[in-house]
């Protein structure tokens, strides 16, 4: 990962408000077999389970993806093994907010990784995430972002 001054690495959570309930949102969204569905930047065809991964192709190649086991904390963690064979860790939750959820993504700064790099990988995990929000919403109205750095 990219570090910083403090020894930490860069990074940015990004959050869309969802109009739906956790646990709906946590039961789509942690469905590998919907992520053709909502997250291109990762899967662009069907998902294949194999051992206790899954397996995607998308634009970084073949994935090898491992999610965090079911709960009921709306965690959705996940390690995306790249075809290099390094593992990139992913954390990723839906927490309950009002009468909806908020999705939130923590996006870290990958060793290497340019700034114009990582803010293609922020716009495209934006893109992402307004397509999950359009899906468990019906809707096509304009996402509801929020981006802090870490």
């Amino acid at each position: 990962m990219e570090v910083g001054a403090r020894g930490m690495a860069e990074v940015v959570h990004v959050t869309v408000y969802i109009a739906r309930s956790s646990a709906d949102v946590y039961a789509f969204a942690s469905d590998p077999g919907n992520l053709p569905l909502w997250a291109e930047g990762l899967a662009r065809s069907e998902v294949r389970k194999e051992g206790d991964a899954w397996l995607l192709d998308g634009p970084l190649g073949t994935v090898r993806v491992r999610f965090a086991l079911p709960n009921d904390l709306g965690v959705m963690d996940h390690d995306v093994e790249l075809p290099s064979g390094e593992v990139v860790r992913n954390p990723m939750r839906v927490l309950p907010n009002g009468e909806g959820s908020e999705f939130v993504f923590s996006l870290f700064r990958q060793p290497g990784m340019s700034a114009e790099q990582f803010a293609s990988d922020r716009d495209a995990l934006e893109k992402d995430l307004d397509t999950l929000k359009r899906l468990l919403e019906g809707t096509s109205r304009p996402p509801t972002w929020n981006v802090t750095s870490g």
